[in-house]
């Protein structure tokens, strides 16, 4: 189940049930299923209060997620994923800005990158992220086939 809410945001995600679509099937041809993803978009002050707290860390970020996998796997004896994966609306926006991408492209990449993650992809060096941002495009590549059909 994939769930999406707001915190300290007026935002709403367009097109949930696609983008749902979409995530289920970037996990499957992955080999992954999806346990309960819950999206929490929020704004920068609410997020960095959540990087302080649990995390140590002091400074911005998009997105941090906290990953819930192991339950799942416990409760199932199956491979998924399980996570509330938090986004900073306020963050992607002046990213999109930022890389050229818009708001809408950069959503949408953020929210697959932290799916990603959770399958096992890393960004901690360069050939990481290289990695990281050739999955992210061929999945942002799925999802604008899937808005065409």
């Amino acid at each position: 189940m994939i769930r999406y809410f707001t915190e300290d945001t007026t935002f709403t995600l367009k097109g949930k049930r696609l983008v749902s679509k979409w995530l289920r099937e970037v996990a499957e041809d992955r080999g992954f299923e999806i346990g309960e993803l819950n999206y929490i978009f929020c704004s920068d002050p609410y997020l960095l209060a959540i990087n302080r707290q649990f995390l140590g860390h002091d400074y911005e970020t998009d997105i941090i997620t906290f990953d819930n996998s192991e339950d799942y796997l416990l409760e199932t004896g199956r491979k998924g994923v399980s996570a509330d994966i938090y986004i900073s609306v306020d963050t992607v926006r002046i990213n999109g800005k930022a890389y050229g991408e818009g708001f809408d492209r950069e959503i949408h990449r953020v929210i697959v990158h932290g799916l990603l993650h959770l399958i096992g992809y890393d960004d901690c060096d360069d050939w990481h992220r290289s990695r990281m941002r050739a999955a992210e495009n061929r999945a942002l590549a799925e999802l604008d086939q899937m808005k065409e059909a």
